[in-house]
């Protein structure tokens, strides 16, 4: 169920899966780039967020290089990046572990972005939707690709009040580049 109206500002929160990454040779997980394919396609998922006026007013990011490629990547496409935080808890976190470090978010922070690694991104996004528009939660529960990006909106005074149940999916895309 979704806060009612007047339980706080509306909230969102963006999901962004990294873009494709490479895999080199002796690189180890944490290490590894992205991929062309990547490098392309992480553009356009900032483009798609500026599109659709969802900039954050925060992002927090995993330490992986390719999530913090996908940052720079994707924040290049707008004028002036926001703030982010490098988290080393994002990285192959679970639902709980991805709450917590949203919940310590200030409640000043309206729309927040976190970008960051499967399977934990489409777990917490299921778990946080208690409805979503259209077919977007059959869409997020059958593939939560590379460069995919979810939009959860939902009211409350401040980020730790998000839990199971609580938010609405309100968009699902995965934006990709071209090939040159």
């Amino acid at each position: 169920m979704i806060a009612r109206a007047g339980a706080g500002p509306l909230r969102r929160l963006v999901v962004l899966r990294h873009a494709k990454s490479a895999w080199p040779e002796g690189v180890p997980d944490h290490r590894r780039p992205l991929a062309p394919r990547g490098r392309r396609d992480a553009p356009a998922a900032g483009l798609a967020l500026a599109e659709a006026d969802l900039l954050p007013g925060l992002a927090l990011c995993s330490t992986a290089v390719r999530a913090r490629q996908t940052w720079d990547l994707a924040s290049a496409e707008w004028g002036t990046p926001p703030p982010v935080r490098y988290d080393g808890r994002l990285y192959g976190a679970d639902v709980p572990e991805l709450l917590d470090v949203v919940h310590e978010v200030s409640a000043e922070v309206e729309t927040l972005l976190l970008v960051g690694h499967n399977p934990g991104l489409e777990d917490l996004v299921l778990e946080l939707a208690g409805d979503g528009l259209d077919d977007a939660l059959e869409q997020v529960g059958v593939k939560f690709p590379t460069s995919a990006v979810a939009v959860l909106a939902w009211r409350g005074t401040g980020w730790e009040a998000l839990a199971p149940g609580t938010a609405l999916l309100t968009m699902f895309t995965v934006p990709r580049g071209k090939k040159r």
